[in-house]
């Protein structure tokens, strides 16, 4: 199985301070990869070298085998790319967009018309062929930068933050096109949305504080995200006190009349305490729902594992 991108012993400084060290990972198939960091965690810098937006102080970036610093141009030709904020010229239509597009990722210019319908009729903007961008919702503005990322066809499509900022109904499709993409092309998918990483992601890269922490499949990572929390709604609420008097809870919430959020420690086991308890004092138990980990959590567990 051939390697589509390669990260080796990455390390880029920034004046002093080194904002990734030794990063090293490899991607063999297509499918959607997340790549997951807090803020300032060094994830912006490492997909903007692997694009080439910046040049590595340390280390080596292979995107098909093409070694990304000593044939830049070769490698490029490799990558498609959206950044969080697209690179959209909006008082062009779409077509015009889609014809510069093609040119700058150095399309023949004899196959570039059936590059553009191509990439128009798969990302489904081909009826606004003519429309400014300007003219278009943010969910198709958002397609737009996408068959821009994808219209030469190539190895692997980085996408930061692809749903930001889209409705609901656009997210839906967003996701939707992005699972079709990954089926011919391997996806660098970065998101702080842990629904989307979970709905959309076979692999899971984590970085933090500059390092990778974690590089496995989305089941092992699920299992870093442990209840930590649960709701209940009674008709018959007790005082706080008899919640905290039980071992393990830490914290309790009110969310309304008869709805609490208890916080607490150890093992998810403690609901059958709390249920015991509450059939015992006659709470009027009516629901219970454990609430998982938050994803910042996660980070803080993980990057204190490295």
């Amino acid at each position: 199985m051939s390697t589509v991108l390669q990260v080796e012993n990455l390390s880029h400084r920034y004046s002093s301070a080194w904002a990734i060290r030794d990063i090293n990972f490899e991607i063999t198939q297509s499918g959607v990869i997340g790549l997951l960091g807090s803020n300032g965690a060094g994830k912006s810098t490492t997909m903007n070298i692997i694009c080439g937006v910046l040049n590595q102080t340390e280390g080596e970036v292979y995107i098909n085998g093409i070694n990304k610093r000593k044939d830049p141009r070769l490698a490029k030709t490799q990558i498609g790319f959206l950044p969080q904020h697209p690179p959209l010229y909006t008082d062009f239509t779409v077509n015009e967009y889609l014809t510069y597009a093609a040119d700058m990722r150095l399309i023949d210019k004899s196959n570039t018309r059936k590059a553009v319908a191509e990439v128009m009729d798969r990302t489904g903007i081909a009826h606004f062929s003519s429309r400014l961008i300007k003219n278009l919702s943010g969910g198709y503005r958002q397609r737009v930068g996408i068959a821009q990322a994808i219209i030469h066809k190539p190895a692997i499509v980085v996408l930061d933050e692809p749903t930001n900022g889209l409705d609901p109904n656009q997210i839906i499709e967003a996701r939707k096109l992005i699972k079709e993409i990954s089926l011919d092309h391997t996806v660098l998918l970065s998101s702080h949305v842990l629904s989307e990483i979970n709905l959309l992601c076979r692999d899971i890269i984590m970085i933090e504080g500059g390092r990778i922490v974690f590089s496995e499949s989305m089941d092992a990572f699920n299992n870093y995200m442990k209840p930590q929390a649960m709701v209940l709604v009674m008709d018959n609420p007790p005082s706080d006190e008899q919640f905290l008097s039980m071992e393990g809870i830490t914290r309790v919430e009110h969310l309304s009349d008869k709805k609490r959020r208890l916080f607490f420690s150890g093992s998810a086991d403690i609901t059958e305490t709390v249920i015991g308890e509450c059939v015992r004092n006659n709470w009027e138990l009516q629901e219970i729902k454990l609430e998982k980990s938050l994803l910042d959590d996660v980070f803080k567990q993980l990057s204190n594992q490295s």
